[in-house]
């Protein structure tokens, strides 16, 4: 009976597995919905700089602007070996212009004309072989700690990283409700990410649904708050560039709602799984805890993660308008007037409804297992009712 159970238990993880997997090659392939009318012929590549010219390149104080034009010669591609002259044109912003030494590696955009290059703009730095490099290093550190673990792990991220850019992201400037898709997009992420770390089991579903309720909490607070933060969604960073690329339909408001819960979720499923983890642990040592009793233990470690990843949650936050609180200080604005500022109340906003997230998930997860998790062991007592005392522990723990 337990090894039957263990094999069923193993084939349904694999199932899964292989399904994911499945559904993050689709995403991967799956073709985008918006393709640059400028981009029909052009040939990106590598090229390294060889010489440069600064002489049209006017400095203002700390800002420079102009034009810094680059001699490259291109490393890759059907036009490898040769040397051609490129352009950088700085537009006096510092985030976002770059200067380029003899020497630098640069990701080259070359404009065709037939076969011959008419024209080449030296777009940035080339740093996609370190951000290959760094997430190999990541993957394998991953794997060698966790094992088997690791790798679900690393395919639950891979699954995240497709879901958001394949899905959320074209889905919500294809115009759909921004709430809507961002709800199921973290949905069906948290359903991936913790079927596929702790296996097609009760635990796993107890802390899917104790999330998906946080998740929730948090979305509905954020959509009754937002009217009394009187803020609007032209005060995410780019929102308000969208409207004047074309989508002047797109509901900024339910965007930077659902950045809000968007935000918190990750640590919401975080806190989530740990509850559910720790309470399965409880009751395969003490099956005969009572539903209560259970439901005290969940609250008990759910008291104790809950207090340390509020602050995660605040200092993950925070460290995205640093800048913008240090200009503040430099200037003595009084704390009066900086929380009544339209982006540090954005901020506030995401961090406490976001925190209001993280406090309810714990217990809102305890009560899920209580349910789930005792009656199963109640079950699984009855099924073994005149079973020989030896093989009640085993079976009633293969069904988790």
């Amino acid at each position: 009976m337990f090894d039957r159970i263990v094999k069923v238990l193993s084939q349904r993880n694999t199932i899964l597995i292989l399904f994911i997997t499945a559904l993050s090659v689709i995403l991967l392939r799956m073709p985008s919905p918006y393709t640059s009318p400028y981009a029909q012929s052009v040939e990106r590549t590598r090229a390294r700089v060889t010489a440069v010219d600064d002489s049209l390149i006017q400095q203002f104080g700390i800002v420079k602007a102009g034009s810094q034009t680059l001699r490259v010669e291109i490393l890759q591609g059907p036009y490898q070996g040769q040397e051609v002259e490129a352009v950088n044109d700085l537009i006096g912003k510092m985030e976002t212009d770059k200067m380029f030494r003899v020497g630098d590696i640069a990701f080259v955009v070359l404009d065709l004309e037939g076969d011959a290059i008419h024209r080449a703009t030296a777009y940035d730095h080339y740093r996609l072989d370190t951000e290959v490099m760094l997430f190999a290093l990541f993957a394998a550190l991953l794997i060698v700690f966790a094992g088997w673990s690791g790798v679900r792990a690393l395919l639950s991220f891979v699954f995240a990283v497709l879901l958001m850019w394949k899905i959320l992201l074209p889905g919500i400037l294809l115009g759909y409700d921004p709430l809507l898709v961002a709800l199921c997009v973290v949905a069906v992420l948290a359903a991936a990410t913790l079927f596929l770390v702790a296996g097609v089991t009760r635990t796993a579903l107890t802390a899917y649904l104790g999330a998906l309720l946080g998740v929730l909490l948090t979305m509905g607070l954020a959509i009754a708050l937002m009217p009394r933060f009187n803020l609007h969604g032209a005060i995410l960073p780019f929102s308000e560039t969208l409207l004047y690329s074309g989508f002047d339909k797109l509901n900024l408001t339910h965007l930077f709602l659902a950045a809000v819960f968007i935000g918190a979720s990750g640590a919401v499923i975080d806190v989530a799984i740990d509850v559910a983890a720790s309470m399965n642990e409880v009751i395969q040592k003490r099956p005969d805890l009572s539903f209560r009793e259970m439901l005290a233990s969940g609250f008990a470690v759910g008291r104790a993660m809950t207090s340390t990843m509020v602050t995660t949650l605040l200092t993950a936050y925070a460290a995205g308008y640093m800048a913008l609180m240090m200009i503040f200080i430099a200037q003595g604005v009084p704390p009066v007037n900086i929380l009544n500022t339209n982006y540090v109340a954005a901020e506030v906003m995401k961090t406490l409804v976001g925190s209001f997230g993280l406090v309810t998930v714990a217990p809102f997860t305890a009560l899920v297992g209580s349910v789930i998790l005792t009656r199963s062991k109640r079950r699984a007592a009855a099924q073994v009712a005149g079973a020989p005392a030896a093989a009640i522990a085993p079976s009633a723990a293969a069904q988790e």
